[in-house]
């Protein structure tokens, strides 16, 4: 223990003690109790040394916290500007790591301690940062302090990868897939009516060509979609919303493949000088683990790919290039036809009562002074042209397209009645499930069963 006889003056006394008080997570607050008493117990030392216990001050606005910054730590923020104005002889803590687990934090405090003449004092006794060894002293606790932190960082963070490598570290599975019992298995959902409708989300893109068309599809047939609750089996029905069909489309893992590291947290400074965190999406060359086949998918990874490309070519195509998905309007060539003056993609414009279609380049070059366009011309009587020459090259295997034409129009419609189906027999079943609860419950005890009644007669309406 040092001596602190003599570093403990009148001036200190005449200041207030603050005891500052932090555990790292709401888990070390509820479990680690007794480390929060020792904590609590520094105001009796406090008291101790001198200060009366009306001077004696406690922070423990910070439980539950992390000390690796300072930025939304509030208790600690105004014990620093009530050292800053001078009003605080000492800080106790149970030890360094308590106050702060960054170097900077920690010396931008004892700058602030040194200046206003602020003791600090820990287990192991009370260190003025004005003097040239008690702040070597801090120094190295606070160094320490950091790499701490940092070395069970990097030992938590290493078993996490080590077992993700593997396979085997579960995370949270999106609609659709579980986790089985062995390790790293994952399973397809146990319900039919989950599987059908993620099954028909691929079957559609592979007919319909874009996320947007396969959400109008479901819209369109007034199908619901399933929504999994908490990471967890529970499943809810919901109208489904471009973004559940989009993530559909593009999540890796509904093609078998187990995937980590699809993100990196990056730092920066926002234009308040407030240091924040985002997640950027790393290219799929980058992410840390990307095992192919690792459990049953609904789709194989090369049909992964080629919709993945597929959608990338859905995108507003740039302006020398030529492409995109389909969009509305009865222009025949939209999309597809360049100028050929300056090689850029035409764009489609629709005049009068009639929207009558045209294609102009916005490509304006400098003529006279003005400017105009390389190309306005109307769509009509191209849009005819190239329609006589398209049906002229298909004329042979006309019969042939139009019976595939007739079986994917039955093949949408029984797609869309299997969901009806599955969605009438998941229905029947809640409702049953409603009323084998409503049946159970004591006559008597009125409260829970008016609201099972409730249920019920809510699961018969849908």
């Amino acid at each position: 223990m040092i001596d602190t006889s003599n570093k403990i003056g009148p001036s200190h006394l005449q200041r207030t003690a603050f005891v500052y008080i932090r555990q790292s997570s709401a888990s070390q607050v509820e479990h680690n109790r007794e480390s929060t008493q020792r904590q609590y117990a520094l105001a009796q030392r406090a008291t101790a040394l001198g200060w009366p216990a009306q001077r004696v001050s406690v922070v423990d606005e910070d439980l539950g916290l992390s000390g690796a910054s300072a930025a939304h730590r509030g208790g600690f923020a105004r014990m620093t500007a009530e050292v800053a104005l001078g009003h605080v002889g000492i800080i106790l803590g149970l030890e360094v790591s308590r106050l702060a687990r960054n170097n900077s934090d920690w010396y931008r405090l004892l700058d602030l301690c040194s200046m206003t003449d602020t003791l600090i004092g820990d287990a192991d006794g009370v260190y003025n940062p004005a003097l040239f060894n008690d702040r070597l002293l801090l120094g190295l606790k606070g160094t320490m302090s950091e790499a701490e932190l940092h070395i069970l960082r990097a030992r938590l963070d290493g078993g996490i990868r080590n077992k993700a490598a593997r396979g085997e570290l579960r995370r949270g599975l999106p609609t659709g897939l579980v986790w089985g019992e062995a390790d790293g298995e994952i399973r397809l959902h146990p319900d039919e009516a989950v599987v059908g409708a993620l099954r028909t989300v691929f079957e559609r893109f592979s007919e319909l060509g874009s996320a947007r068309r396969v959400w109008l599809w479901f819209r369109a047939e007034n199908l619901s979609f399933p929504l999994q609750l908490n990471h967890t089996a529970q499943i809810r029905w919901v109208a489904p919303t471009y973004t559940a069909i989009y993530n559909v489309l593009t999540n890796p893992v509904y093609a078998g493949a187990y995937c980590y590291g699809k993100t990196r947290q990056e730092r920066y400074v926002d234009e308040h000088g407030v240091l924040k965190t985002r997640l950027r999406r790393l290219p799929q060359s980058q992410w840390a683990v990307l095992i192919r086949d690792h459990h049953e998918g609904y789709l194989d990874w090369m049909t992964y790919e080629a919709n993945q490309m597929r959608l990338g070519a859905n995108t507003k195509p740039r302006p020398h290039q030529v492409g995109g998905a389909v969009r509305e309007g009865a222009a025949l060539l939209q999309g597809l036809a360049c100028c050929g003056h300056c090689g850029r993609r035409l764009k489609t414009h629709y005049r009068g009562t009639n929207q009558t279609p045209g294609y102009h380049c916005s490509n304006k070059g400098i003529e006279n002074g003005r400017g105009v366009f390389c190309l306005n011309v109307g769509g009509l009587q191209i849009d005819a042209a190239v329609a006589q020459a398209f049906l002229q090259a298909v004329e042979p295997a006309g019969i042939a397209a139009a019976v595939r034409a007739a079986e994917h129009l039955e093949a949408d419609h029984d797609a869309a009645l299997a969901q009806w189906r599955l969605n009438i027999e998941r229905a029947h079943y809640e409702a049953q499930r409603a009323e084998r609860r409503y049946h159970a419950v004591d006559p008597e005890n009125r409260l829970v069963a008016r609201g099972l009644e409730t249920q019920w007669e809510q699961q018969l309406r849908e």
